[in-house]
């Protein structure tokens, strides 16, 4: 029987298996992300370097969620999960073999960059399946405020597997592995929720058959040209590009600000990122989930508070004020992301909710595309220059929300609309 999980009319189970999928893959996600500084200078391969593997990957993520999003539509949600989820279990054990046999010396640097270039942009390709099908099959059971509480709870699952993923990493660093032993330990925590998916997800009815007028779909140019969705994915391009630059240049900024070798900094760099997640976390769960903000004051508050947070990584020395400046940044992304997934999803039609999310997911991807590049090379010149263009960024992001129509104009009707719901 259906039930109210986490605000959204899904079974529980099947809401589980949604978290689940979200949290698995963030988990593992954000754990490699928290060891690839480390390995990369392990094994001499550039920061540049480094941050172009993760950049090449999100290309491919941009490029596959809209194809992804149209299949969902014509062939259910759930199938589309389990493709996800195997890229995502390909992805990591691949890479694990690879970094292995880069910390073994079995072949030059710039073999294993080549190398895990390729394997990782696999996941780039397939897992981003698994993202656009899961908000799209959220949405499909959903709406009004129940739909902003839903999308919170999933992103409260990304935050989560953030929390975990950097928090489980040095302690995954084991012999014989090394380095490589959190990649093979989160692609067997994949296959174990690929297997819970399976199972507990009901198969849903493909939106291409839902009825009569809604069997062509809604494409992402349709998506791009609505005038009232269109705000909300270009606020949030802008959000998801900085949080990328955020995130992608915490571990070189911790390791120079200790001043310590990268493997010593390691611990460091979990708790900083551990420490971000868990405001993301209070955003969503407590903010929204509890609180109840909706997205007009999502959207304002998430840019104020993470332009506050960048301006204090520029102007506090030391690693205890970067922790702190960072999870005010995660602070404001965790508030702002909800608003413009959930104000996106409200303001589209119901035949085009496969379409919000893939254009979404596509955002997630093209924001790790040239921003982490670009941050990391910015912070090689002039370690504050990048902090100092994401709070312009920030600015300039908020005086948008303060300015233009469509965002006020939506906010304001969200509360008839979840009165009419009750």
């Amino acid at each position: 029987m259906a039930i109210d999980a986490a605000g959204s009319r899904l079974p529980r189970l099947a809401f589980a298996a949604l978290f689940a999928t979200t949290l698995a893959t963030a988990i593992g996600n954000t754990g490699l992300i928290s060891v690839m500084p480390t390995v990369g200078r392990e094994i001499g391969i550039s920061d540049f370097l480094i941050a172009g593997i993760f950049s090449l990957s999100a290309l491919m993520w941009a490029i596959s969620s809209p194809y992804w999003a149209g299949l969902s539509d014509r062939r259910g949600r759930k199938p589309l999960i389990l493709v996800g989820l195997c890229g995502f279990v390909f992805s990591m054990m691949g890479c694990g073999l690879v970094v292995l046999a880069g910390l073994d010396r079995m072949a030059a640097p710039f073999i294993v960059f080549l190398a895990f270039l390729v394997i990782r942009s696999s996941y780039g390709i397939f897992g981003s399946a698994s993202a656009t099908a899961a908000q799209a099959y959220v949405a499909d059971h959903s709406s009004g405020e129940a739909r902003v509480r839903a999308i919170a709870a999933l992103g409260g699952a990304l935050s989560l597997g953030t929390i975990l993923g950097p928090a489980m990493a040095p302690f995954l660093i084991l012999p014989p592995a090394g380095l490589a032993g959190p990649m093979f330990l989160f692609g067997l925590g994949g296959a174990a929720i690929l297997l819970l998916v399976a199972v507990a997800l009901p198969r849903d009815t493909p939106r291409y058959l839902a009825g009569p007028g809604e069997d062509s779909g809604m494409t992402a140019r349709d998506i791009w040209r609505d005038a009232k969705v269109r705000p909300f994915l270009l606020y949030g391009f802008v959000v998801s590009s900085a949080q990328a630059a955020n995130t992608y240049t915490l571990g070189f900024l911790v390791i120079d600000r200790l001043a310590v070798p990268p493997i010593a900094a390691q611990g460091a760099i979990g708790i900083a990122m551990v420490a971000g997640a868990v405001a993301g976390l209070v955003a969503q769960w407590g903010l929204i989930g509890i609180g109840g903000m909706m997205p007009r004051a999502l959207l304002r508050w998430g840019a104020a508070l993470a332009l506050a947070g960048n301006a204090l990584i520029v102007l506090l020395p030391g690693y205890p004020a970067l922790v702190a400046a960072f999870a005010l940044v995660n602070l404001g992304y965790g508030l702002a992301r909800p608003g413009f997934s959930a104000g996106a999803s409200l303001v589209a039609p119901d035949i085009g909710q496969g379409a919000v999310a893939g254009a979404l997911s596509a955002i997630a991807g093209a924001a790790i595309v040239v921003p982490p590049i670009v941050a990391v090379m910015l912070y090689q010149l002039f370690p504050a220059a990048p902090f100092i263009v994401l709070a312009g960024s920030l600015a300039a992001l908020l005086i948008y929300t303060l300015i233009t129509p469509a965002l006020a104009e939506f906010s304001a009707s969200v509360p008839s609309i979840v009165s009419c719901e009750r």
